[in-house]
């Protein structure tokens, strides 16, 4: 079985001007996890969850400030960074560039791959999505459930 086999034609895609806000609502209202990152044909970048979360991370800290149902009660988050700045970076995060956190080194597979390779290849790499691309064009995506869905039909 081949990637053209089971890939996703119909990619769903961010340009690197976009915000993080616009990113998020593009993961949300699709159901996805994470996007490439294009700039005209070009593929530039892939954006993930997982680079958004990241931004949540209190730099002083090194911790992921996810507010407990106490802490939106009694936000204790004021008293380590105090509220103003607290307000400022939760609203900085959401107008960062997607140019700014996505991931540069985005790995590819051609459509022609087998499914074997692709996910050889998403093991290895501890990676969810392959953009496929074919001439330097993206012509598709290949996710982890992608595959599984393939092997069922089978």
């Amino acid at each position: 079985m081949k990637v053209k086999d089971v890939m996703n034609p119909k990619v769903v895609f961010c340009k690197p001007d976009d915000t993080v806000r616009e990113a998020a609502k593009i993961l949300k209202e699709n159901n996805i996890s994470g996007v490439p990152v294009l700039k005209g044909d070009e593929l530039v970048g892939i954006i993930s969850e997982g680079d958004l979360l990241k931004l949540l991370i209190i730099p002083e800290k090194g911790e992921l400030w996810l507010p407990s149902p106490f802490e939106v009660i009694e936000v204790p988050i004021r008293e380590l960074l105090g509220w103003e700045d607290t307000k400022k970076m939760l609203s900085d995060v959401g107008s960062t560039k997607i140019e700014e956190i996505m991931t540069k080194d985005v790995h590819t597979i051609s459509s022609e791959a087998s499914v074997e390779e692709a996910s050889e290849h998403m093991v290895r790499h501890r990676i969810n999505r392959l953009p496929v691309t074919e001439d330097n064009h993206l012509v598709g995506i290949v996710t982890r459930g992608d595959i599984i869905d393939g092997l069922a039909k089978l």
